[in-house]
């Protein structure tokens, strides 16, 4: 089993052009890289989160990549992989806390700046880094692997984190200022948890990197085990978990955190709790991007020449397009769009299409807009005040034109029926009005009043004899 790993090792040294003597002085210069307390450490820790910070708000990705080559977050976390590979204990807790304390520091640094902003708006960089999926996990274990590379062929030289620190860093910073940025506008969930689930996915999927090249290089082996020994002995007798050592009495266990196999099953753990919810959001997002695609397609059946704007609305159980036109569109291709994006989709759709005026339909309304308005109609009088105006225009004439020699006028009625105007008259007198009398006084009413089609009805009744004189 020895001879085996060994082998493995060796061939892993001749692939990669590793020198197996480098592997101490590999080893401690991890240790060292998972300090963080001291000056440089923190210096580059706040001056890598206000840069990140204010590259985000800027929604400058030149700014953010900025704060990429300075951040220091990348020794702890290498630290942490080498610490697994090796079954180093007092690495571990070293850099389990180094990383806990740099989240805290860089979190609440980004937020405390984000607090002092005037406005506190989501750019595109911010929210690009709030939806994490499987492909961020894939992102962050080739570059996990491409920086533990990078330290194991380094060996001596320039600061471990430096190297690495410019191929993975990009994941590791830009999420824990956005943190700060949900924290600092008043809490924002859904970019804190977002954001934080891309970090843990990005550290994890590093720190299972670095273990896996850490493992492949021979770093659990005894001679490098005891070449680093008094060093990692020395530095936890005066570190700063010395009193926590003496307390537990773990002075024993140092350099051992159990089997191989139980480091293994946490790392496959982990993985499988974050597999999860990023395969949800791979699918959120393929889901996502065949709606789009099918929406312009969408766009197109509609055969509409003037696309003003349009809005695709996805919600998990349906999915809206609405579009602005400059000319109508048939009703047969809006339904066949609809039909594409059920098909499409798999699930319910509805095709909005709203049409604005042309600029010949503009021009007509503004010129008919310059035009006055004609003035608004007389309000229609009431009955009571269409009586009198009747009154005013019959009862003059009546009394002129009545010969009071054909008997004496006793009342007049005066309306409209369906077949026009009807003038009664009701008289008293010895005989009735023969023919052409009617036909005189008819022909003077319809010239008085203007009414050529005017009607008449009489009602005669007879007047009393007068008695003689005596």
């Amino acid at each position: 089993m020895l001879s085996a790993k060994r082998a493995l090792h060796e061939r892993f040294h001749r692939a990669l052009e590793i020198d197996p003597n480098t592997k101490p002085n590999v080893y401690l210069q991890m240790v060292r890289s998972a300090r963080v307390l001291n000056a440089n450490y923190v210096l580059e820790l706040l001056l890598s989160a206000g840069i990140a910070t204010f590259g985000l708000v800027l929604n400058s990705p030149a700014v953010v990549i900025g704060a990429m080559l300075i951040s220091p977050l990348m020794g702890p976390i290498l630290a942490a992989g080498l610490a697994f590979a090796a079954s180093d204990l007092y690495l571990g807790l070293k850099s389990f806390f180094g990383i806990l304390a740099s989240v805290i520091t860089a979190v609440l640094f980004a937020a405390f700046l984000v607090w002092m902003l005037p406005f506190q708006s989501p750019t595109s960089e911010i929210l690009a880094r709030t939806q994490p999926n499987l492909l961020d996990l894939g992102v962050a274990m080739f570059s996990g692997l491409a920086g533990s590379l990078v330290v194991c062929r380094g060996g001596g030289g320039g600061g471990v984190t430096a190297l690495p620190g410019v191929a993975i860093a990009v994941a590791l910073m830009p999420p824990l200022c956005t943190v700060g940025f949900g924290v600092g506008s008043g809490w924002n969930w859904p970019i804190i948890s977002g954001a934080m689930l891309l970090f843990l996915t990005n550290l994890v999927a590093i720190g299972a990197s670095a273990f896996l090249v850490f493992y492949l290089e021979g770093m659990d082996e005894p001679e490098v085990r005891e070449a680093v020994a008094p060093a990692t002995r020395e530095e936890a007798r005066r570190g700063p978990f010395a009193a926590l050592i003496e307390t537990i009495h773990m002075q024993a266990a140092i350099g051992d955190i159990g089997k191989l196999r139980w480091r293994v099953l946490m790392l496959v753990i982990t993985f499988v709790l974050l597999f999860i919810p990023l395969r949800n959001s791979l699918n959120q997002l393929a889901a996502e991007t065949v709606a789009r695609g099918a929406a312009r397609e969408a766009v197109r059946v509609l055969g509409a020449s003037n696309v003003l704007t349009q809005q695709l609305d996805i919600l998990s159980d349906s999915v809206t397009l609405r579009v602005v036109v400059a000319e109508p569109v048939a009703p047969e291709k809006v339904r066949e769009a609809e039909r594409l994006l059920i098909q499409r989709t798999r699930r319910p759709a509805t095709v909005q299409v709203r049409k604005v005026a042309g600029e010949e339909e503009l021009a007509a309304l503004r010129e008919r807009l310059r035009q006055p308005a004609p003035p608004p109609p007389a309000p229609a009088p009431d009955l009571a005040a269409m009586q009198l105006l009747v009154l005013e225009r019959v009862q003059p004439p009546i009394r002129e034109l009545w010969p009071a020699e054909f008997g004496e006028l006793k009342g007049y009625e005066f309306g409209y029926t369906e077949a026009g105007a009807v003038l009664r008259l009701s008289y008293e007198s010895p005989r009735p009005l023969d023919d052409a009398a009617r036909g005189v006084l008819e022909r003077a009413f319809r010239s008085r009043l203007r009414l050529p089609d005017l009607r008449f009805a009489y009602e005669w009744k007879k007047a009393p004899a007068p008695r003689p004189a005596r």
